[in-house]
């Protein structure tokens, strides 16, 4: 068994992706020591059911000392105030990453807190499921998926690549990117699609009971698929459009755009214009498919 690659991992927020992370660590031998914090005492109390961590703690600055690398795994409104606690309590040289989907967040609220010596990798694993909770947590969950890295103009490339190789370890493919780009391309890809499920699936709820009883019912592929993503936890996403409003309010523009040009041609009967729309949207389909990302 080859040497663990850290000493110590403190992964702050130990939900979905944080414990999925902690079983790779715990599968590779990546980490000597894992420290898991939350501040739900039933959520340390799982983890150490689990067996997920060494060590839990529910003070930030606590978990993150003496560890070489620090993962923040929290909704994006947490990561000022977590910033601020564990500021003069990373150690120099350690690395400071994330999980989060909006790597501006990152910019705004842990680059300015970051201390000298103390390498900032913003990261996003684009992966998961809908679920939450340190249970539901897989190491295989990455398996095959892109981790996008965002790091700053002037960051190290050592801790870079140190970064990179854990994701790569835990299966994942790794592409570097600006930040605001990267918030773009997540914004249509990702968020978008989110906010448009949660849309429908409201939609559906504010029908009257007998049909709302017949659409649950008779819940084809599609309604089932935008119910399976409208369950994602709540928390997370709400702070994701916050974090993420400038370029997910101009994705919904352009959307809105399509929409109503979408809804002229239904009314006025012009197949040939739905045709030509569904056979390029089918190819982006095909692409999705071919790239292994389906």
């Amino acid at each position: 068994m080859s040497a663990p690659r850290f000493e110590r991992v403190a992964l702050i927020g130990i939900g979905h992706i944080g414990s999925s992370l902690a079983r790779v660590l715990q599968r590779d031998n990546l980490a000597r020591e894992i420290v898991a914090c939350d501040r739900r005492a039933e959520t340390l109390d799982k983890v150490r059911s689990l067996g997920l961590a060494d060590r839990v703690a529910d003070d930030p600055a606590e978990a993150v000392r003496g560890a070489d690398l620090v993962v923040i795994a929290t909704p994006l409104s947490a990561y000022a105030e977590i910033g601020r606690r564990i500021a003069t309590a990373v150690m120099p040289g350690a690395i400071l990453t994330d999980v989060g989907s909006v790597k501006g967040a990152v910019v705004r609220d842990l680059q300015p807190v970051v201390a000298q010596g103390v390498h900032l990798v913003p990261g996003h694993p684009v992966a998961g499921t809908e679920h939450s909770g340190p249970e539901s947590g897989f190491a295989e969950v990455f398996q095959n998926r892109w981790c996008i890295l965002t790091p700053p103009a002037d960051g190290d490339p050592a801790a870079l690549a140190r970064v990179s190789a854990l994701w790569e370890a835990a299966g994942m493919k790794v592409v570097i990117m600006d930040a605001e780009h990267h918030d773009m391309v997540l914004a249509i890809t990702s968020h978008l699609p989110h906010l448009i499920a949660y849309t429908i699936v409201g939609t559906a709820t504010d029908l009257e009971e007998s049909l709302k009883s017949e659409v649950i019912k008779f819940s084809a592929g599609g309604f089932r698929d935008f119910t399976r993503i409208a369950a994602s936890d709540p928390v997370m996403w709400r702070d994701v459009f916050l974090s993420n409003r400038e370029a997910v309010l101009e994705m919904l523009q352009r959307f809105n755009e399509d929409l109503t040009a979408l809804q002229r041609a239904i009314r006025w009967g012009e197949g040939k214009k739905l045709e030509e729309l569904f056979t390029r949207t089918r190819a982006i389909r095909r692409s999705i498919i071919e790239a292994k990302q389906a």
